[in-house]
């Protein structure tokens, strides 16, 4: 293919910032000229970039869905179990109350070691919910 010369001014930072990229890919500074013009005149550029954008954005949003999936099964698991609780567990008399609430304390610490535990091997009840529902199907 027959090529045409073409002489451009570039003012010395451009020349310069030219010269370094052609160096440092290893090609001439005329290769890396017409590529770039050829990309900045070619219309599929942006389309381009829309398109990668719009994977991109496909990617964040399928995040996003999975996330709200999970926390609504966290809360309705927390709801779940409030309302159980509250239902089967019978008020304490007066005399009671002080040990029930050293008991409580003793339980909170032992399910924020469990939580920890579960938490660092990466352990994820959510992923065990839906594996259960699935296997049951």
């Amino acid at each position: 293919m027959m090529k045409s010369r073409l002489s451009v001014y570039l003012d010395p930072e451009t020349l310069r910032l030219l010269e370094a990229f052609a160096v440092q890919r290893g090609k001439s500074k005329s290769l890396v000229a017409e590529t770039a013009i050829t990309s900045f005149l070619t219309p599929d550029t942006a389309e381009r970039h829309e398109a990668a954008l719009a994977r991109r954005l496909d990617q964040h949003t399928r995040v996003m869905e999975r996330v709200e999936r999970n926390l609504g099964i966290a809360i309705e698991m927390l709801a779940l179990f409030i309302r159980f609780w509250l239902t089967a567990t019978p008020p304490l008399p007066d005399a009671q109350q002080a040990s029930a609430q050293a008991k409580g304390r003793e339980r909170y610490e032992g399910f924020v070691a469990a939580l920890g535990r579960r938490l660092s091997k990466g352990a994820s009840f959510t992923r065990e919910v839906v594996d259960d529902v699935s296997d049951e199907r």
